[in-house]
């Protein structure tokens, strides 16, 4: 997977690429730990990414509370195949999809 990370002023934008899953997870975990204190949103890109796992979903959401109490966090360009991994674990109603 290749993040592609970008801070515009408070907003901490990452574009990711490939596959989110349990090879993978740990490394945008590290990402987000290195950025996330000084970010007052968040967002994802997910329109070049193929595939997300549940260690991937576990990130989401852990990076989800922690930007529940700043200024939020959303996922713009999900692909069709994402978009059904998140409706059929309710993420779908917990994510801001844009």
């Amino acid at each position: 997977m290749t993040i592609t990370k970008h801070m515009n002023g408070a907003n901490l934008e990452l574009a990711l690429e490939g596959r989110l899953d349990t090879m993978t997870a740990p490394e945008l975990e590290a990402e987000l730990n290195q950025d996330i204190a000084g970010a007052e949103t968040l967002t994802f890109d997910f329109s070049k990414l193929a595939y997300i796992s549940s260690a991937g979903l576990r990130v989401l959401l852990s990076a989800h509370k922690a930007m529940a109490a700043k200024g939020g966090m959303k996922v713009t360009n999900v692909n069709e195949i994402v978009q059904e991994v998140f409706d059929v674990t309710g993420f779908a109603d917990i994510l801001t999809i844009e």
